[in-house]
């Protein structure tokens, strides 16, 4: 049974998530508040990965129906909410309904609303460690660990008609099970005529491996997976060997992160970059956080916030 928060009595956010708990933002999110303005408190709602429909419906009526809730930032539940609750808000943004899926939930003008944020804020991530021109100069390609919401929105990213020729020549998505990996085919395919998609089940790490050991040097590598936060472990062995001169990703921040652990290894022999997730966790609650509250962080609020949480990590 969902365990949902008593009524607020005072202008709350919250935080949908698995193990909101030992997130960062508990202790960030009062400093940012304080220096933005904002007279607002911050509470987490755990609820287990693929959980039934009612619950992300129970949770969703419950900010709505509550005066003092103001809004929400969904991480790993950003599909299914959708699919589950897509009916109670009475506006969806573009991305939203694009890729399926719900980052932020708020109330504007009587409204409840949603959106999805990350297409935005993986862009303004990778672009923080992303070369400039890297896909024309270099040719590489790219291997998503993972089929979720995250995936989705750096491929929409990634494949946007305003970068030219400067894309990646193959985009590969590889995901556990099927469900997941059909319906990213089906979101995806012809977004980019330069872009050659591929949909691969990976029930096992042994199987993305074999995925991996296939790429081109000058990749992106990418655990979008989950495992390393939500739950333990990494979607490759530790037999893995990544393409030489490669860009990896591990999007989480916090975690046994054992996907980075396998990359910062191979680091010096394969001439890997390796990044981590925290600017992406600074770029996507802030822009939840400016939705929620109407008040946009960009600028210097923005460079008041970054540097409150690198203080606090």
């Amino acid at each position: 049974m969902l365990k949902l928060p008593p009524k607020a009595e005072h202008p709350t956010m919250y935080f949908i998530g698995v193990t909101t708990g030992k997130s960062s933002i508990l202790n960030v999110f009062p400093k940012w508040a304080e220096a933005l303005g904002i007279d607002a408190v911050i509470k987490g709602i755990d609820i287990q990965i693929h959980a039934d429909p009612q619950y992300y419906i129970d949770c969703v009526e419950f900010i709505k129906n509550d005066p003092l809730s103001i809004g929400a930032l969904v991480t790993t539940h950003k599909i299914d909410l959708f699919h589950a609750a897509k009916h109670l808000f009475e506006y969806v943004d573009p991305y939203a309904e694009k890729l399926e899926e719900i980052s932020s939930i708020s109330k504007r003008g009587g409204k409840l609303c949603c959106h999805a944020k990350d297409p935005i804020s993986s862009g303004l991530s990778l672009e923080a460690f992303l070369p400039e021109k890297f896909w024309k100069d270099h040719g590489g390609e790219v291997l998503l660990l993972g089929a979720g919401g995250s995936a989705l929105a750096m491929s929409l990213y990634l494949t946007q008609e305003k970068w030219g020729d400067n894309v990646p020549e193959r985009i590969i998505i590889a995901n556990r099970s099927t469900p997941r990996l059909e319906s990213a085919k089906k979101k995806l395919e012809g977004l980019n005529p330069r872009v050659k998609f591929e949909f691969i089940h990976g029930p096992t790490p042994k199987d993305n491996d074999k995925v991996l050991a296939g790429l081109k040097p000058y990749s992106l590598v990418v655990n979008a997976t989950g495992l390393g936060k939500d739950a333990p472990g990494s979607p490759l062995t530790d037999d893995a060997l990544f393409p030489e001169n490669s860009l990896v990703w591990e999007i989480n921040y916090r975690g046994d992160l054992l996907f980075m652990e396998q990359a910062l290894k191979q680091k010096d022999s394969r001439k890997l970059h390796v990044e981590d997730g925290w600017i992406y966790f600074i770029h996507g609650w802030t822009l939840v956080v400016g939705e929620v509250f109407n008040v946009p962080i960009v600028g210097d609020k923005l460079a008041i916030c970054s540097k409150i949480a690198m203080e606090m990590r």
